[in-house]
């Protein structure tokens, strides 16, 4: 009887055995079989982006990176899918598709990568400065994100100099908005697109334009001790600057008749070189 039982689990375990052993094996060809098809679909991808069928080659990574979701080759597909939107301008699907690579794959080798294209392609839709704040402020927000976490990658170098970029044309904006608010005598809204530009885009050429604005609003209102600190931050900084001397007028209010009298007299002794210069030709 004991033989008989033992016979039996025998049996019933040689039979999970086998059917484990045979699910295995289905697996491993299902496996093998997604792999393939995923592989097909990769190769697929990259002779369309070569041909320059952009849209189909994005559709064949996205179908490569969904056939086999666990594979290493699923981030490069979703990172090849964003790539060829970008590489033909459709901008909106590749921050898409880069937003969402971002999001599923957090901790990917080629994250510095998304960052960088991901900053580039809001870059790419900036078409207007004074309409497109909302793409510059994405583009600053994302090179940021690559020069303060991927700092020793080339990505790095190349959005330092798109950082610059940006920040020139935002403090062009700001000085745009200023002088509007300065004609309409508008002095506090003006004070504060030029304390915007000092305060947030120093290292940009509107700097000397906006301390200079700001030294003649507060002179002209009456707060000339707040005048006399931007002239000498102007002066200190700037001094050769043509906004430094345009500061020095207005506190000076004879700097610019004895500037006259000078240019004049200069322009006399040019002639009168000239004319000197002529009697030995």
């Amino acid at each position: 009887m004991n033989i008989n039982k033992f016979f039996s689990l025998f049996v019933i375990l040689l039979f999970f055995l086998s059917c484990s052993k045979k699910i295995e094996i289905e697996e491993a060809l299902k496996e093998r079989s997604l792999d393939l098809q995923m592989i097909e679909a990769y190769e697929q991808g990259m002779s369309s982006l070569k041909s320059g069928d952009v849209l189909f080659a994005a559709k064949k990574f996205n179908e490569a990176e969904i056939l086999y979701p666990q594979s290493i080759w699923a981030p490069r597909s979703a990172l090849m899918a964003a790539y060829a939107y970008y590489l033909q301008d459709y901008y909106g699907d590749a921050v898409a598709e880069l937003e969402r690579f971002i999001k599923v794959y957090p901790k990917h080798e080629n994250l510095d990568y998304a960052y960088f294209l991901l900053a580039t392609a809001h870059y790419e839709q900036i078409v207007n400065e004074k309409k497109d704040l909302g793409s510059l402020l994405d583009a600053k927000k994302n090179f940021l994100i690559v020069i303060n976490n991927f700092s020793n990658t080339d990505y790095a170098i190349d959005a330092k100099f798109k950082l610059d970029l940006i920040d020139e044309t935002l403090a062009s904006k700001e000085m745009y908005i200023g002088r509007y608010y300065l004609q309409q005598k508008k002095w506090i809204s003006a004070i504060n697109r030029f304390r915007t530009v000092v305060d947030q885009y120093d290292s940009t050429i509107y700097t000397e334009e906006a301390l200079h604005r700001l030294v003649e609003i507060h002179y002209f209102i009456g707060l000339n001790d707040e005048a006399q600190k931007y002239a000498n931050l102007l002066g200190y900084n700037f001094q050769s600057s043509e906004w430094y001397e345009k500061t020095y007028s207005v506190f000076n209010k004879k700097y610019e008749k004895n500037k006259k009298i000078i240019k004049n007299k200069n322009k006399s002794n040019s002639k009168l070189i000239k004319k000197i210069k002529s009697l030995f030709e």
